[in-house]
């Protein structure tokens, strides 16, 4: 027998025998035969984990880039794959029949809208769902023409709806509260039962103050007793001087006595004066009481017109822009016969020179002693300007003399122009004396009847468009930090910042949303209210409250 050892490790013994030895030899192949076996499996073994390693390493390389590939299929299908299953039919490369629908659904709609085929369209979306089951017309186009008619006439309603909201809110901001009304009754009352409600305003020892030019005088035309209140109050806590101050309250004959009851029981807490005069009290000579019947007289005949003009439109079929256009025009202010009276400033105190007229839906927030130092150069008026923001020289929409006056109108074209910028009333210095040897009065009674015989082609009825072609030259510009507007707008009394509405001088709640009326906007709401004597005791009997 011959034995051959392997030389690396030892691991194999193979035993080899020749033809002698028979028994002895059987024996020795049998071994032989087991220990090869036992060799094939460990080389069997060997190639097991040979091939295992480039598997693995291959795995290794091939997984980070399906999944990089995959993420940057997701990322660039976010926009049109809504879930995993698109992603998988794109990274297939197979169609996905939901970008098929779109597309389909996409292709109906764009039939629909170039279609002129009727259809009944639904009241609700589920009406729509049971008009669709019951529809043998399932296809998409079918769908997509019921869909059209469906907003079509959704959008009517809609339409009808913001008509009937800028109706509404037409009529709620020329309406009285109840609460004003009850005011104006129980100070009536107070005047005929109480002595002290008919005392003489002012007082014999402060008369000659009315007509002292050292003082500082300021004009007010109301009928609204609580707004004139808070006018006062508000200017006298506010001021510096309050005993320099002359209140010449005008107002009509039926809001004549209420309101001098509530300042003669209620006097300001200064040396302030406060008077207060009815138009029937004023004795004007024929020409001026001829020329106020006419001025009066006018106006009616122009809202007349304009209400007629309003009943013989379709309202339905105008934009919003339009319609909320054609109802905010005759807001209060503007019906307001007293507001147009004020044209005739100089007529009813002859014997003043400078004042400050104050509208009555205003809040005076700081001292404005230092308004009546201020120079007019020559002018007229002093007023602030409808412009831009400081450091901007755009003017905003809304600013400008084309939006308010008619330049498709030759007569309007010819005379002005368009991109000059409006004063704000409000808060103005008027020179009385220069204003008498103008000729202000006769142009703006000229132009009213202009556009009266028009056909109120000219501009809409209200108040600033006649003023602004009367006093064309005649406004000095004043610093906009005296005065800030429109805050009877939502859209302003949202932007403006509470910064903006401390820091003015006088805040102005032009618009139909005046504070003392419930559509007033609460956040500027409370800066009217502060100046309101909620514990006055004819506050308290009508219920007037924050």
């Amino acid at each position: 027998m011959k034995f051959y050892i392997s030389a690396k490790g030892i691991k194999r013994v193979i035993a080899i025998s020749n033809s002698r030895g028979g028994g002895v030899a059987g024996k020795g192949s049998e071994k032989a035969t087991s220990t090869a076996e036992t060799a094939a499996a460990a080389g069997g073994r060997r190639i097991s984990a040979g091939v295992f390693l480039p598997v693995v390493l291959l795995l290794g390389i091939l997984l980070p880039f399906l999944f990089v590939r995959t993420a940057f299929l997701v990322l660039e299908s976010a926009a049109i794959c809504s879930s995993l299953d698109c992603v998988r039919w794109r990274f297939l490369g197979e169609s996905d029949t939901s970008l098929k629908l779109r597309d389909e659904l996409t292709g109906a709609l764009l039939e629909a809208n170039d279609g002129n085929e009727s259809e009944e369209g639904a009241e609700s979306f589920n009406e729509l769902v049971k008009l669709m089951r019951a529809s043998k017309r399932q296809d998409l186009k079918a769908f997509a023409f019921k869909i059209k008619a469906t907003l079509s006439r959704m959008e009517i309603k809609v339409q009808s709806a913001r008509h009937m909201e800028s109706v509404y809110w037409h009529l709620a901001s020329h309406g009285v509260p109840n609460g004003l009304n009850c005011l104006s009754l129980k100070l009536a009352e107070e005047y005929s039962v109480n002595a002290a409600a008919r005392s003489r305003l002012p007082p014999a020892e402060f008369v000659s103050r009315l007509v002292d030019p050292t003082f500082h005088h300021l004009v007010l035309l109301t009928d609204n007793v609580l707004a004139a209140s808070v006018v006062v109050t508000s200017t006298v806590e506010n001021s510096a001087n309050p005993e320099k101050l002359v209140f010449h309250i005008v107002t009509d004959k039926k809001t004549y006595t209420p309101m001098h009851a509530w300042f003669a029981t209620d006097p300001v807490k200064s040396s302030a004066v406060v008077e207060v005069r009815g138009l029937h009290q004023y004795d004007w000579s024929e020409e001026v009481n001829a020329g106020v019947q006419e001025i009066l007289e006018t106006n009616q005949l122009i809202w007349k017109k304009y209400y007629k003009n309003i009943k013989e439109r379709e309202f339905i079929n105008h934009s919003d822009q339009v319609q909320n256009r054609l109802m905010e025009v005759p807001r209060p202010s503007s019906l307001s016969l007293l507001n147009h009276l004020r044209i005739y400033v100089p007529e009813l105190f002859p014997d003043l020179n400078k004042v400050i007229f104050l509208d009555d839906d205003v809040v005076v927030q700081h001292d404005i002693s230092s308004l009546w130092e201020l120079d007019l150069n020559g002018k007229v008026s002093g007023s602030v300007f409808k412009s831009s923001s400081e450091g901007e020289e755009a003017v905003f929409p809304g600013t400008k003399y084309i939006n308010y006056l008619n330049f498709s109108h030759p007569l309007i074209s010819s005379n002005f122009d368009r991109d000059q910028s409006v004063w704000h009333y409000g808060m103005n210095i008027f020179e009385l004396e220069a204003w008498r040897r103008s000729n202000i009065t006769e142009t703006y009674f000229q132009w009213l009847k202009l556009n009266l015989k028009s056909g109120l082609a000219l501009w809409k009825p209200g108040v600033l468009p006649p003023a602004l072609i009367a006093f064309e030259g005649q406004v000095h510009p004043i610093d906009s930090s005296w005065l800030v507007t429109d805050l009877g707008y939502h859209h302003q009394s949202e932007e403006i910042s509470p910064d903006g509405l401390e820091y003015a001088a006088v805040i102005h709640f032009s618009g139909p949303a005046k504070p003392w009326l419930e559509i007033g906007f609460p956040k500027v709401r409370s800066l009217w209210n502060r100046y309101v004597n909620f514990s006055d005791k004819f506050i308290r009997r009508c219920g007037i409250t924050h």
